[in-house]
């Protein structure tokens, strides 16, 4: 690995991936030494990128018949927006990852993340339990990793009363997330599947061999 890899996360090596038909190239970020993963900020991705993701996650949610689609903040935001605008919804829910006044008797789930340090917390307003509670909702979000944050909005919006017909993200990230959702993975819809990343003897990333656990849809 170079030296430039090894003191800062960002190694300056990217990986291409193709969303539904948009190339994008996402930076390679050392976790560790020996190990990285290609980040999507999707809030950085711009407008067009946005826009194309809703509508082609709507192609393949719609057959779900959902009536309202549910994100996480932040990055999950306008991934809601934009595939409720695509499915013809005008109503979207909002988890919160940060404590507002608002929130001080809100539902919450707790979860840990691959990008994020310790415990974190979801929290759905309670005042948004009337639009969930027996609808059929899909749970969008840009990224499932670990699967650890998927499957806690999953939770917290059943504890919601609310119907999760499907689940949809941007990008799949290895397998990791398969065992933590477990049977929800069948909920699971993407547009493009990322690998994570190991370096070789030159210092240039390669993916990890997914061999154990295989599929995505």
């Amino acid at each position: 690995m170079t030296d430039e890899s090894t003191s800062s996360p960002l190694t300056g090596q990217t990986w291409r991936v193709d969303v539904a038909g948009f190339e994008v190239d996402l930076p390679i970020v050392a976790i560790k030494p020996d190990f990285a993963i290609s980040l999507m900020m999707v809030i950085d991705m711009g407008v067009a990128f946005v826009e194309h993701a809703g509508r082609a996650l709507a192609e393949k949610l719609r057959p779900l018949n959902p009536d309202v689609v549910v994100g996480p903040a932040t990055l999950g935001i306008p991934i809601a927006i934009e595939l409720s605008r695509a499915l013809g919804l005008d109503r979207y829910v909002v988890i919160q990852k940060s404590p507002k006044i608002h929130l001080r008797d809100a539902l919450v789930q707790r979860i840990s993340s691959i990008t994020s340090h310790g415990e974190q917390r979801l929290l759905l307003d309670r005042r948004a339990v009337p639009l969930l509670e027996g609808k059929r909702v899909v749970v969008v979000d840009d990224v499932v990793a670990s699967g650890s944050s998927l499957k806690g909005c999953i939770e917290l919006v059943r504890s919601a009363g609310a119907n999760v017909v499907g689940a949809g993200v941007i990008l799949t990230e290895a397998w990791d997330w398969k065992p933590v959702l477990g049977e929800d993975c069948a909920l699971i819809h993407n547009l493009a599947h990322i690998p994570q990343l190991t370096p070789d003897e030159n210092g240039v990333w390669k993916p990890i061999p997914e061999t154990t656990l295989e599929g995505g849809k």
